[in-house]
């Protein structure tokens, strides 16, 4: 895209425009490719825009451009009509030229970023929505490394709060004499969402919660041999988990390793006058001025919270690895705490570029998910849900697939829909999970796109059964519908740096749909394999790889695979 979008801007400065050229697409196909207005130069040279757009075309009609076809006018803007061959050429062989590396830049080149997610809590269930943060960190995690930088991907597990002495108090008042389960971590998140119950329902039970968190910071050999090894059945169910979601951690910090450091830090604050004494002797920051209300760093028995650990987190996250940016993934509701979190750390003189960002709820139809009231779908419930769908759809469709190909099918397809259907929205809004429409076949979602793939997988197979050899001549793809194919995968890098740049994996989810429509509407409309001659099928077949490979390249980006059948 860059190397069209230089040549017409070279026709432009032969007409003597000058500066930020800002080229755009027309609405429709038909007033060209690529428009430039005349807004800005005609203001410039004292003329109406419509009369700089004719000045500009009468400049540069006859200069030849073997990228441009022909210049024509529309009020006020000079549109730009390509030559289909050489958009072909250029853009099919920049692709096989670049293969998985199609769409990479380096304006990321010498710079670090560590990004923290799922940054999950021990004790408590692995739910839907911390499955939407991990698909959101691993695709900022490519997307990072596709803009050239170094990353760290890093978690933060929540394994010393108030959730953790709630589910230990659960467990020895209600099921201290029973065998545990296989699956040991549900089993502590079904006692948590129990206890948080028992305790709403009798307040007097939060003072023996609080007298069991009293024991863990203090390290009370009574509780601590407990909570340690509760705390290893979360942390190895979560590593299973991860190690099917693809997550790769350069590093785990733990809360429990940064208490005593937090603690240090509220009394270091309170001596330089940044903390105070609050009402009932709980040590607070007042951030009224910066419109940050009240930040409570110690509670007044003296128990420390989410903050206290977490401004020591920040500093060793960046004494560990030194980047040059660090972002947190967690749920909007905390977008207020991480604006008090990093105007406390400004306030000390902690100077880093630090980011949050907040992704919205995954809802139920009866409301948003909460472990304090155990009404969450967890995330291998619904994976199993969704991949005994796909599993049975399979079968349906291939009475003849032996079970391991229906089992590893149904699996990437099960991927497919949840991570699509995650990715698909804006990351700060609020989404509603619906199995039917995931898992469909045709419309916006992670089936429909390997669809289209495993149908031009087809198409090549075919092709090579037939044992096509002609050379394609890219002259030939001059169909609108191929033209239009050809720009959209040029656009690829634009995407991957608007995505980025925008923190928005939604982007790419964006144009991998509509890559696929657009191949599909090419497809339908035009033969690849009974095409007019050798020549015009051998260029379609490249056509075809082409729009496949970068189909497979956005589902990489996104963490889905393939399949080569469906």
């Amino acid at each position: 895209m860059q190397e069209i979008k230089k040549e017409i801007k070279n026709l432009l400065a032969v007409a003597d425009v000058k500066g930020d050229v800002q080229l755009t697409t027309p609405p429709n196909p038909e007033m060209g490719d690529f428009a430039f207005a005349c807004f800005g130069v005609g203001k410039e040279w004292q003329m109406s825009p419509k009369d700089a757009a004719d000045k500009i075309k009468e400049k540069i009609k006859d200069k030849k451009s073997k990228m441009v076809a022909r210049v024509e006018t529309a009020g006020p803007y000079v549109n730009f009509y390509l030559q289909p061959g050489e958009v072909a050429s250029l853009v099919v062989k920049e692709i096989g030229k670049q293969g998985k590396k199609y769409g990479d830049n380096k304006s990321g080149k010498g710079k670090k970023v560590l990004i923290e997610y799922p940054s999950n809590n021990t004790h408590k269930e692995f739910h839907i929505g911390h499955f939407r943060n991990v698909a959101i960190g691993n695709t900022l995690v490519r997307l990072y490394e596709k803009n050239g930088y170094k990353v760290y991907p890093v978690n933060y597990l929540n394994d010393f709060g108030n959730h953790v002495a709630k589910c230990l108090w659960g467990l020895l008042k209600f099921h201290k004499n029973e065998q545990p389960p296989e699956n040991c971590q549900k089993w502590l998140g079904d006692i948590y969402a129990e206890a948080s119950q028992q305790v709403r329902d009798n307040p007097d039970f939060g003072k023996e919660v609080a007298e069991i968190q009293k024991k863990l910071e203090e390290h009370d050999p009574e509780i601590w041999p407990l909570f340690m090894k509760t705390r290893e059945w979360s942390i190895e169910k979560f590593e299973e988990i991860f190690k099917q979601l693809g997550v790769k951690h350069a590093a785990v910090f733990y809360e429990k390793d940064l208490k005593d450091r937090g603690q240090k830090m509220t009394d270091e604050l309170l001596f330089k006058g940044v903390a105070e004494i609050g009402e009932g002797g709980a040590v607070i920051v007042d951030l009224s001025k910066y419109n940050l209300d009240i930040a409570l760093l110690r509670k007044s028995n003296g128990a420390g919270l989410y903050l206290t650990s977490d401004l020591p987190l920040a500093v060793e996250k960046f004494k560990k690895f030194n980047v040059d940016e660090s972002i947190v993934i967690t749920g909007t509701e905390q977008n207020f705490y991480f604006k008090q979190l990093y105007k406390i750390l400004e306030i000390i003189g902690f100077n880093k570029k630090l980011t949050h960002i907040g992704y919205g709820l995954v809802n139920l139809k009866e409301g948003k998910m909460s472990s304090r009231f155990g009404n969450v779908i967890l995330y291998e419930d619904l994976y199993y849900e969704v991949y005994e769908k796909l599993k049975m759809e399979s079968k349906q469709r291939h009475a003849d697939w032996s079970e391991k190909q229906v089992n590893k099918t149904a699996h990437v397809l099960a991927m497919a829909a949840l991570k699509f259907d995650m990715l698909k929205h804006e990351a700060a809004k609020n989404i509603t999970f619906d199995i039917k429409e995931a898992t469909a076949v045709d419309g916006f979602t992670g089936p429909y796109i390997l669809y289209v793939v495993a149908r031009i997988n087809s198409i090549l197979e075919k092709a090579k059964d037939e044992k096509i050899k002609a050379k394609g001549d890219y002259e030939l793809l001059d169909k609108p519908e191929e033209k239009q194919l050809l720009l959209f995968l040029s656009q690829y890098e634009e995407i991957v740096s608007d995505a980025l740049r925008e923190y928005n994996p939604s982007t790419i989810t964006r144009y991998c749909f509509d890559l696929a429509q657009k191949f599909n509407d090419f497809y339908t409309k035009h033969s690849v394999l009974n095409a007019e001659n050798k020549e015009l099928i051998a260029a379609r077949l490249q056509l075809c790889i082409a729009v496949k490979n970068v189909l497979e390249n956005t589902l990489d980006l996104l963490t889905i695979n393939t399949v080569e059948e469906m």
